[in-house]
């Protein structure tokens, strides 16, 4: 089995160690002049050589040749995720007393000390009070705020910095070539830019890599690692900032069926973003901007990061376009009853009366209705578009995602089916899940008492052609549609007392 490369090119010198010169430069002055101190609190992100300092620190204080393969008796490494608790750091109070074996310095390399707990901290501080003279403690965290201010400032505190992206792809240079591996300048470059920040991580997906043989190019480093093409985002980008949502929604559609990940594109959408802005190449108002990489940050997190990155995307686009697209769901077109006929010509302030069976008297009210009720012979074929606004509306309220959806949607009621017909796959796709469509069948029954099927299909066509009027969801909330209206526009209503 072949070593990690990440393992034979650690540095095993003070001077060897890569991109942190300030605390390398500190500590070989201390170790000169005879300035050890007693705890050394190492921070800063993972894969930046905080253990690998730590480790050479301890050999060289000892005045040790610093070899993996040796586990030296006056070196302790703890692992503080799994070495977590009051009972650990009490036994390692016990053995700190012990003089060393061998060695002039007994060294106790605490990794992760963030993860102790509350009463394991209050157990060491006792001993990082009153250390000792044999004993050095190095305590390593990637989450400082996590540590109480008692521990570090009882500490000499050293802060690594990320790796650069120039630093590491000469660091790669150098490894790629005394492992023959053919690599192209910007396909290392990619490889650091998507370390971010870690030297570790570069180095591993380096190993990965090379393994594919041949010349690497960017073109392969991109297949190897999901990462989404630049051509692509540079194309995404130039959608979004002309207003173009049906490029964005098959750009999108291309890098899913390609099988990268929402999450993934999101953050090298943040990253090409911020390059452009730096650079003022972006044709999007700053500010814009800025609200869009601020978004962005919380696709990862999403619980459906595809269509939570389609949505905001699409949001400004939206908001400003005035070219044709796919508006906000309305119903489509049905034939115009005489009941719809008749409403049209009713005054709204005036009482409303229709023929037995006589409804019970409803008064008037500002307070918004949530549901739309039916009576029980009522077709689901009478829904109108008002009807469906309100449905939309219930929906954003307690599955916002699947709004963002179902409002790109055409719908049409026929007896006991509901049609949504989307413009493109994407959202077909989406939304026919059956865990989505179950969520939307639940809501029209618990508001309508009614059963239906939802079926989701694409016909660009009559998405196309059907004229939708602007949703009263994207209007103020005061101008939406009024729940007593949609039923007496439905059903004929009753009087409507003041």
């Amino acid at each position: 089995m072949g070593e990690a490369l990440y393992r034979k090119y650690r540095s095993k010198r003070l001077a060897d160690i890569v991109g942190q010169e300030h605390i390398t430069t500190a500590l070989q002055n201390a170790l000169e002049n005879d300035r050890i101190g007693h705890a050394y609190l190492f921070t800063g992100p993972r894969g930046v050589g905080k253990t690998s300092i730590a480790r050479i620190l301890a050999h060289e204080v000892n005045q040790l040749l610093y070899d993996e393969t040796v586990n030296h008796l006056d070196i302790i490494e703890i692992d503080a995720a799994s070495n977590r608790r009051i009972d650990e750091i009490r036994t390692l109070r016990e053995r700190v007393h012990n003089a060393p074996t061998s060695a002039k310095y007994k060294v106790y390399i605490i990794d992760e000390v963030h993860m102790l707990t509350k009463e394991a901290f209050n157990a060491l501080l006792k001993t990082l009070e009153e250390p000792p003279s044999h004993v050095i403690f190095i305590l390593a965290t990637t989450e400082v705020h996590k540590l109480p201010e008692t521990i570090i400032s009882r500490t000499q505190r050293y802060t690594f910095k990320p790796a650069g992206i120039h630093e590491t792809v000469i660091h790669l240079k150098t490894i790629a070539k005394a492992e023959k591996i053919d690599i192209d300048d910007e396909a290392l470059k990619l490889i650091a830019t998507h370390g971010r920040g870690s030297f570790r991580d570069s180095i591993s997906l380096l190993d990965q890599i090379g393994n594919a043989g041949g010349k690497i190019t960017i073109d392969k480093v991109e297949r190897s690692l999901g990462i989404a093409p630049e051509a692509l985002l540079d194309e995404l980008v130039s959608s979004i900032s002309h207003g173009k949502p049906a490029d964005i929604i098959a750009q999108l559609d291309s890098l899913n069926q390609q099988g990268l990940q929402a999450a993934q594109v999101a953050r090298q959408l943040i990253q090409k973003l911020r390059d452009k802005i730096l650079n003022e190449k972006l044709d999007i108002n700053p500010v814009t901007a800025a609200e869009l990489i601020q978004k962005l940050i919380e696709v990862p997190a999403s619980h459906d990061p595809l269509t939570r990155l389609e949505i905001i995307l699409l949001e400004p686009v939206l908001a400003n376009s005035t070219v044709s697209i796919p508006k906000p769901a309305t119903v489509a077109e049905v034939p115009k009853t005489k009941i719809s006929n008749e409403l049209d010509s009713l005054e709204p302030d005036k009482p409303v009366v229709k023929s037995p069976p006589k409804p019970q008297k409803m008064e008037k009210t500002k307070e918004p209705v949530t549901g739309i009720e039916i009576p029980v012979n009522a077709k689901i074929s009478d829904l109108n578009e008002s009807a469906w606004q309100q449905i939309l509306l219930t929906l954003k309220q307690k599955h916002n995602t699947l709004y963002g959806i179902a409002r790109m949607a055409v719908p049409m009621f026929e007896e006991d089916k509901l049609t949504l017909i989307f413009n493109f796959p994407f959202h077909q796709k989406r939304f026919n899940d059956s865990k989505n469509t179950k969520i939307l069948v639940n809501l029209i029954k618990d508001q309508t008492g009614k059963n239906v099927t939802v079926e989701c299909i694409v016909d660009k066509q009559k998405a196309s052609n059907t004229s939708p009027k602007p949703s009263s969801l994207d209007q103020d909330d005061n101008k939406a549609t009024k729940p007593l209206d949609t039923i007496n526009s439905i059903f004929g209503g009753g009087e409507i007392i003041e």
